[in-house]
C-alpha cells in the first residue's frame, strides 16, 4: 500500500508538471483600424478610373507596345514570379507536414551481445534451430515499412499551411503591386520622352529665328545702325541655344535607356509618336470613393494578407506550448540469414508505439519564438495603416496636383502667347530702329523658356494622370 500510495504521488506530480508546461503567457495583440475618409474632397462619386485596364486606359499604340513587351521581359518582375513560384511551394511542404510519412528500406548488422548479460545468457540458452547454438556474433537483416504521424490535435500544422497560404497570396498582390509601378513607371518616362522630342524641336525653331536676327543685325551694323556689340550678343545667344540643344539630345538618349531597361532590351531608339504631344488631352480622371482603395490597391491587399499570415503564426507559436502526439509503426522482415527473410510469419516483425510529449521546464526557445510572432504581427498591423494611410495621401495629393496643374497650364500658355507676339513685335521694331537689340534678345529668351516651361507643364500633367491611375490601384489587371 505504502508503495502505491508513492507511485500515485510521482504519477500526480508528474501531471500537474506536464499541464503546468502547457501554460501560455499572456500577450496583448494588436488590432487593425481598417476606417478610411468617406470621400475625396466630399464627392461622393464612386466612379473609379481603376478599373480601366491600361489597355483601354491608355490610347496611345507605341506606349501600349511598350507596356506589353515589359510585362513580359521586365527582369524585376521575371524575379518577384519566382518568388511566388517559391511561395506555392511552400504551401505545398506545409499540406503535407498534417499528413502521415511512410518510407521503405532495409539495413543490415552484426551484434555481439556479452554472454554475461541477461539476453547473452538467454541467447546461449536458446537453439536457433534443432543442434543449433545460438553463435555469440550474430548478423542482423530487415526490410520494410516505417510510418510516422504527428496527430494535429492543436491544428498547428493546419495554420502553418494557412499562414503560407496567405503568404503566397501577400506574394501575388506584390506582383500585381510591381505591375502597376512598372506601368505607371513606362508610362511616365514615355510622356517625359514626347516632351524632351518637342522641347528640342522648339529649341531648333528658336535657333531659326536667333540666326535670322543674327543676319539682321550684321546688315544694320554695316549700315551703322548697330554697333559689333549687338552682333556679338546675339552670337553669343546663338550658341548658347545650341548648348541647350545638345543637353536636351543627352536626355533624350538617357530617357530611351530607361525606356529600354524596363522592357527588358538593349539600346535602341523608342517608337513613339512626338508630334502629338502638344495637342495630347489629358483624360478626365475618376476617383471614386477612399473604401475602394481598400479592393483595388495590391499594396493594401498585400499588407492584408502579411496580417493574417502573422495572426496564424502566432497560433503556430502558441500550439508549441501544447504536447504533440506522434504514432510510429514499423512492418517487414527480420532475421539472421537472408535466405529466412521469405519466411513468414517466423519472420515478420511489426511494432506500434505513441508518443506525446510536451514542454515542462526551459522554455526561453518557444517563449521566445510566440512572443516574435506576437511581436510581428502588431508590426503587420502598423505596416497595414501606413500602407493604407499612404494610398489614401498620394490619392489626394495627386487629385490636388491634377487641378493646380491645369490652371498653371491655362496661365502658362497665355505667357507663350502674349511673348510670341511681343517677339514679332521686336522684331519689327528693331528693324526699323524703333527697338533695341536688347529689347529682341530678352524677348526671344523670354518666349524661349516660356515654351519650355509649357511643355514641361505638360509632361506634368500626363505624370499626375499616370500616378493618380497608379495610386488608385489601376494598371494590374
Amino acid at each position: 500500500m505504502r508503495n502505491k500510495r508513492r507511485l500515485t504521488r510521482v504519477g500526480i506530480t508528474l501531471v500537474t508538471l506536464f499541464l503546468g508546461g502547457c501554460t501560455v503567457p499572456r500577450l496583448v495583440q494588436k488590432t487593425e483600424n481598417k476606417l478610411v475618409p468617406a470621400s475625396y474632397n466630399s464627392s461622393q462619386d464612386s466612379t473609379n478610373s481603376a478599373k480601366t485596364t491600361w489597355r483601354q486606359y491608355f490610347t496611345d499604340p507605341y506606349l501600349t507596345a511598350l507596356i506589353d513587351t515589359a510585362l513580359y521581359n521586365n527582369q524585376e518582375l521575371n524575379v518577384t514570379l519566382q518568388e511566388i513560384q517559391i511561395a506555392n511551394n511552400e504551401v505545398f511542404a506545409r499540406s503535407g507536414a498534417y499528413r502521415p510519412f511512410l518510407s521503405l528500406g532495409g539495413g543490415a548488422g552484426i551484434d555481439k551481445v556479452s554472454r554475461y548479460t541477461s539476453q547473452g545468457a538467454a541467447d546461449a540458452a536458446t537453439e536457433i534451430r534443432p543442434g543449433v547454438e545460438t553463435p555469440e556474433v550474430l548478423p542482423n537483416m530487415y526490410f520494410g515499412a516505417t510510418a510516422s504521424w504527428e496527430v494535429d490535435i492543436w491544428h498547428k500544422l493546419r495554420n502553418a499551411k494557412k499562414g503560407a497560404v496567405a503568404s503566397y497570396l501577400a506574394s501575388i498582390e506584390g506582383k500585381n503591386f510591381q505591375v502597376t509601378n512598372l506601368v505607371a513607371e513606362v508610362a511616365n518616362n514615355y510622356y517625359e520622352l514626347l516632351a524632351l522630342d518637342t522641347q528640342l524641336e522648339i529649341i531648333q525653331r528658336n535657333l531659326v529665328i536667333l540666326n535670322n536676327a543674327l543676319s539682321i543685325t550684321k546688315q544694320e551694323k554695316e549700315a551703322a545702325k548697330v554697333t559689333e556689340l549687338a552682333v556679338r550678343r546675339f552670337e553669343a545667344e546663338v550658341s548658347k541655344t545650341q548648348s541647350l540643344q545638345y543637353e536636351i539630345r543627352q536626355k533624350i538618349v538617357e530617357t530611351e535607356n530607361r525606356i529600354n531597361f524596363l522592357v527588358g532590351r538593349f539600346p535602341q531608339r523608342v517608337q513613339r509618336d512626338s508630334q502629338s504631344f502638344t495637342n495630347l488631352v489629358p483624360p478626365t480622371i475618376q476617383a471614386g470613393i477612399p473604401s475602394q482603395l481598400l479592393a483595388n490597391r495590391p499594396d493594401i491587399r498585400q499588407a492584408e494578407w502579411n496580417l493574417e499570415a502573422a495572426k496564424l503564426d502566432i497560433s503556430v507559436a502558441k500550439a508549441n506550448f501544447y504536447p504533440s502526439l506522434t504514432l510510429r509503426g514499423f512492418l517487414g522482415v527480420m532475421a539472421y540469414n537472408p535466405l529466412y527473410l521469405v519466411y513468414t510469419p517466423q519472420a515478420l516483425v511489426a511494432s506500434l508505439a505513441g508518443d506525446l510529449v510536451g514542454p515542462i521546464v526551459n522554455k526561453n526557445d518557444i517563449t521566445a519564438r510566440y512572443k516574435s510572432a506576437n511581436a510581428k504581427q502588431v508590426q503587420t498591423v502598423y505596416n497595414y495603416e501606413k500602407t493604407v494611410l499612404n494610398a489614401y495621401i498620394e490619392v489626394a495629393n495627386q487629385l490636388s496636383n491634377i487641378d493646380n496643374l491645369a490652371k498653371k497650364y491655362d496661365a502658362k500658355n497665355n505667357q507663350v502667347q502674349a511673348l510670341t507676339e511681343s517677339t514679332n513685335i521686336s522684331i519689327k521694331l528693331f528693324t526699323s530702329a524703333r527697338a533695341d537689340y536688347m529689347e529682341v534678345l530678352l524677348t526671344q529668351r523670354d518666349v524661349l523658356e516660356a515654351r519650355m516651361e509649357l511643355i514641361e507643364t505638360r509632361m506634368q500633367q500626363m505624370n499626375a494622370l499616370v500616378n493618380t491611375y497608379r495610386a488608385l490601384g489601376g494598371g494590374w489587371k
